[in-house]
């Protein structure tokens, strides 16, 4: 296994150590605090009511979000036209 040198500022520097247990590497410390999640250790934990309301506030936010795109888009035409 590799090494990467990595800069962090002091403010980080010190959160991540003050979470250095004895005996523990930064690396150690980095593993224990990030844990690798699987999507799949997920999966079912919503219900299909949560689920279906999850989906149409997806939507809805989708929407707006081509809606406000659309706007922008018509304004720098306008500009770029006159």
């Amino acid at each position: 296994m590799g090494t990467k040198t990595i800069s962090l500022s002091d403010d980080a520097y010190e959160q991540l150590k003050a979470k250095k247990r004895e005996g523990e590497s930064f690396s150690d410390v980095v593993r224990r605090l990030f844990p690798k999640v699987r999507l799949e250790e997920f999966h079912g934990a919503l219900s299909e009511g949560t689920t279906e309301e999850l989906e149409i506030h997806v939507e809805e936010s989708r929407e707006r979000h081509r809606e406000k795109r659309k706007e922008r888009m018509e304004e720098i035409e306008e500009k770029l036209d006159s």
